[in-house]
């Protein structure tokens, strides 16, 4: 079904987007990396995030790590990543397909400005086999997210 809700959701809103899929996993960063010819930093990666009573998804570069100092600021509380069995159930999608697009129910979708040093990044696409190729800000703008800044300096 997840795979279906992210081609229907291309379908409705950006048709020129092609939903990729591949024979080889690409549920991890390194897997994903590999598969589309890609750095790791350029793969997408969709964290699931609890904070308080709100559930939230954080797009960042797939090498960056979450600063909690600055995730805390920006949410406006402690955040936690969700459990394996919470994801599913919240997203519609399995851990490794996770992405914004063809949820199941709306949630705020943030990205991390460390996609913008990409033109065109990698998020898987609501399987552990497919993906798009989309640039940060269409995919920011087709999910109605909010750029902010909550990962630890690259480099």
């Amino acid at each position: 079904m997840s795979l279906a809700s992210v081609r229907a959701f291309f379908a409705q809103n950006a048709p020129d987007i092609a939903v990729l899929e591949l024979e080889t996993r690409t549920a991890t960063v390194s897997e994903a990396a590999a598969a589309h010819g890609v750095p790791p930093a350029q793969i997408a990666k969709t964290l699931s995030l609890r904070v308080g009573a709100q559930i939230v998804l954080l797009v960042t570069r797939g090498d960056a790590r979450l600063d909690n100092r600055k995730a805390k600021a920006s949410f406006g509380g402690k955040v936690r990543m969700l459990d394996l069995a919470e994801v599913e159930a919240v997203t519609g999608h399995p851990v490794g397909g996770v992405c914004p697009f063809g949820l199941i129910a709306s949630l705020p979708v943030y990205c991390d400005v460390s996609l913008k040093a990409f033109d065109v990044v990698v998020p898987a696409a609501g399987s552990t086999h497919s993906a798009v190729r989309i640039a940060p800000e269409r995919m920011a703008a087709l999910t109605a997210a909010t750029w902010v800044d909550v990962c630890q300096q690259i480099g």
